[in-house]
This record gives C-alpha cells, structure tokens and sequence, in this order.
C-alpha cells in the first residue's frame, strides 16, 4: 500500500545480452559500487536462468523487476514493489520504439558503439526514476537538436555558451 505522499518509482535501469553482458546501466537510487556489482550480478542471473514463456516481473529483494527481451537484449526496470507492472511494461516499450526509431531497428551493436545516446535518449524519457516525456516526437527532435549541437561543436561552429554560429 501506497502512503499518502509517496508514489512509486524506478529504483535502476539494466540493458543486458542474453551472455549477461551490461549495455547500459542507470541508477535512480543511491547505490555503492559494490552494491551495485552485487545487484547486477543477482539480477541478469536471475533473469537469464528464467525459461521466456513465464511471465516479465520477478521479486527481488524488496523490488519488482520488470523486464522485457527484445532480439538478444534485455531491458529491465526494477521499481517498487508498489508499482504497476503493464505501466513499466509499457515504458520499456516506449523506451525501445524510440531506440528504433532513431537507430532504426536497434541492436546490442548500436549500444555498443553509440552508448552515449542510448543513455541520452533514456534521460530524455526518465528523470529521477519517474516518466518525464511521452511524446516520441519531442524526444526525436530533443534528440536531432542534440546532434546538430554535437556536430556544430565537433566542426567549431558553436559560441562558447553553447548556442549555434548563425553564420559558420
């Protein structure tokens, strides 16, 4: 049961292979390093050693962790155990759809080598461990914009507070 005041959240995000590889990892929650080696550890074992026709929510600790697998990724939530397992569900296929969209059709190569997006694209759709935007076409532009600063930069063409040169 929910106090008045609290709501549910997202403790931490893990993107894994299916060897147990961590492709991203996100924190929401203050974890020690050890804590968190421990916890990802637990966590892609726990999910990986679990045939595919049960269910994607699983007790840990004093968590739920929701997960879904998507070609040899996992993507996993672990949040509250108040929290409504199909409304993570549902964030974790918001979060892919616009992983694909922008990499089209998105694979562990893509993480790879463009982790930094993937991480970018995240804080985009998750601030503090809540949903922020719902909106794919916002984050696809916040996301273009973002380029376009990236490579403004990369070529010079950016003013030292940040801002793009009107005329490069």
């Amino acid at each position: 049961r929910i106090r008045q005041g609290q709501r549910g959240m997202i403790h931490f995000a893990l993107l894994f292979s299916r060897q147990g590889k961590v492709r991203l990892s996100k924190y929401y929650k203050p974890y020690s390093q050890k804590e968190r080696g421990k916890m990802v550890k637990e966590v892609t074992s726990q999910i990986l050693a679990r045939p595919s026709k049960l269910c994607n929510v699983v007790e840990h600790r004093n968590l739920k962790l929701v997960y879904r697998r998507y070609a040899s990724l996992y993507f996993c939530l672990a949040v509250d155990d108040t929290e409504n397992e199909l409304i993570v569900l549902e964030i974790i296929q918001h979060y892919v759809e616009i992983l694909d969209k922008y990499f089209g059709n998105v694979c562990e190569l893509d993480l790879i080598f463009n982790f930094h997006k993937a991480y970018y694209i995240l804080d985009e759709v998750l601030v503090a461990g809540e949903l922020q935007e719902t909106s794919k076409k916002l984050i696809a532009r916040l996301v273009a914009d973002q380029d376009q600063l990236v490579e403004a930069a990369k070529i010079g063409a950016v003013e030292a507070d940040g801002t793009p040169l009107q005329n490069p």
